[in-house]
């Protein structure tokens, strides 16, 4: 099997953590970097050796693409799960929910790769950890991260990162992508929240109205008509409304959900590869693990708190085609709400609170209050070139009609947030003698509080050198006369000279 450099830099790590002596690790890599690929390399290898290994997945659609894969790589193995037949092969893909009523049936094994782990924190898995209690254990996950807030450090001792989604554009590993949105968050108010998420009964009331989500289909077939897409609904009750209006406008539309037979769901994904389907209305069932690289958009449809799921969602369609830029149709705000899926996002097996924004944009995302286009914050929009005012931007409501969302990092620019951009301005405007300072923190300003990391450290750095030689100058200046000359040259008030003056003590 051959692995990209990365892969192969992964399971080196995993390798070093484990011979510092943890016994569970969680890999994180971003959607379509492989993490299959990896898991099957880790445990052809361990396999090669006589060690036992079971690979633990939660749906039955990703027992099917895990068995694929390890065929792919030449490995011999068995499938715990519900319709198979047990067998003694030291390597098993297992169906959680089937191992846990299996313990007695089955030998602990020397590895356990958790696929997507970021559910490891749930009931059945941890009986498992628990039960097989001297068994290493691998994690593999794009986000590790859970909507409650609870981090993953309960099953998992360190953590291994893998390249970022940017990386992996520029290397050509995933596709570039055009991301269009609404010009203001859905008002969602009245939508209750259960399990940490937006309640889908609700969610149907709140969704299905052209007024909040514009017209999916119109949009569509302005922005991505014919490609291959893959529409995020809330329920099966607004999945299937979805699908009959894309049918109704012609389109080829079908239905997919968890209730479904197998293999009708899997006729449904196959039909997006060989252009029988053109959108596939989905509720929760593509979301993770499905890898169809012919899905050229996302439609998202379907409001949610989870940055994981918003991540997952999108991380569909990024899949590498010649020629391909995956567009994703934002008609619910998660963009704004969660950012842009190539920001830099700071993993962490740490519990955190929930974030609180209540309507406020991500920090990365801005939105034009002219012409509407959403992009990372800038002195001006690259759309229109309206000039962004410092303060807070009103929106209006322009009937749903989506707009273009740009990508300013693609270019290459590392940025960061600064926290008391207008005091650290002011502290520039009143204590630096060089016009550049001023003028570049005038710049970082009117770009709502983001600069060059680089370029931050020189002002801040600047600063503290122009402080220290004023202070020099203060000492030296001893009378009166000599600390009114030195204000004078230094732009300052009579005033501050006689408060130095006469606040020394002699």
């Amino acid at each position: 099997m051959q692995l990209r450099p990365y892969q192969s830099l992964a399971i080196n790590s995993l390798r070093h953590t484990f011979a510092q002596g943890h016994r569970s690790v969680l890999l994180q890599c971003p959607t379509g970097a492989g993490k299959t690929v990896i898991f099957s390399e880790i445990t052809r290898s361990a396999a090669a050796k006589g060690k036992s290994v079971f690979i633990l997945v939660h749906r039955r659609e990703l027992v099917k693409q895990a068995s694929a894969k390890l065929a792919d790589a030449g490995v011999e193995h068995g499938i715990i799960s519900a319709g198979f037949e047990p067998s003694n092969h030291v390597v098993q893909v297992a169906s959680v929910q089937t191992l846990v009523r299996r313990f007695h049936l089955v030998s602990e094994p020397n590895l356990i790769i958790i696929d997507e782990a970021h559910h490891a924190v749930a009931g059945s898995w941890l009986k498992i950890s628990d039960h097989f209690a001297h068994a290493k254990i691998i994690g593999v996950t794009a986000t590790p991260s859970r909507l409650d807030g609870r981090g993953l450090g309960s099953v998992f001792n360190a953590l291994v990162l893998g390249p970022s989604v940017e990386q992996l554009v520029g290397l050509g590993f995933l596709c570039p992508h055009k991301v269009f949105a609404p010009p203001i968050v859905a008002d969602l108010s009245t939508v209750k929240t259960r399990a940490g998420d937006y309640a889908k009964d609700d969610l149907d009331q709140a969704m299905d109205r052209p007024t909040i989500t514009g017209d999916c289909i119109a949009h569509y077939r302005r922005l991505a008509d014919g490609l291959p897409a893959i529409a995020f609904c809330c329920s099966i009750k607004h999945a299937t409304s979805v699908c009959q209006s894309f049918n109704a406008a012609g389109y080829r539309a079908k239905l997919v959900t968890g209730n479904m037979p197998m293999e009708d769901r899997d006729e449904a994904i196959a039909g997006l590869a060989d252009g029988r389907t053109q959108i596939l209305c989905s509720v929760d069932v593509v979301s993770e693990g499905t890898d169809v690289p012919a899905v050229s958009a996302a439609i998202l449809l379907r409001p949610t708190q989870s940055e994981a799921l918003y991540l997952q969602q999108v991380g569909r369609v990024l899949r590498p085609q010649p020629g391909k830029i995956a567009i994703v149709l934002d008609h619910v705000g998660s963009t704004l709400k969660h950012g842009f899926i190539d920001d830099v996002r700071a993993w962490s097996l740490d519990s955190k609170p929930k974030p609180q924004r209540k309507g406020e944009p991500a920090p990365s995302v801005r939105q034009c209050p002219m012409c509407f286009a959403a992009f990372r914050p800038q002195p001006t929009c690259p759309c229109c070139g309206y000039e962004i005012p410092i303060k807070k931007i009103q929106y209006e409501i322009v009937n749903g009609k989506l707009v273009e969302m740009t990508n300013p990092w693609a270019e290459g620019d590392w940025f960061v947030f600064v926290n008391g951009a207008s005091s650290l301005r002011r502290r520039v405007t009143r204590v630096s003698e060089n016009a550049e300072y001023v003028e570049f923190w005038n710049e970082a300003a009117s770009k709502l509080c983001y600069a060059k990391t680089s370029d931050i450290y020189r002002v801040k750095k600047a600063l503290a050198e122009k402080k220290n030689e004023l202070k020099k100058e203060q000492g030296k200046a001893r009378t009166l006369p000599e600390l009114l000359a030195l204000a004078k040259k230094k732009g300052y008030k009579p005033g501050w000279a006689y408060k130095i003056f006469y606040g020394r003590k002699y």
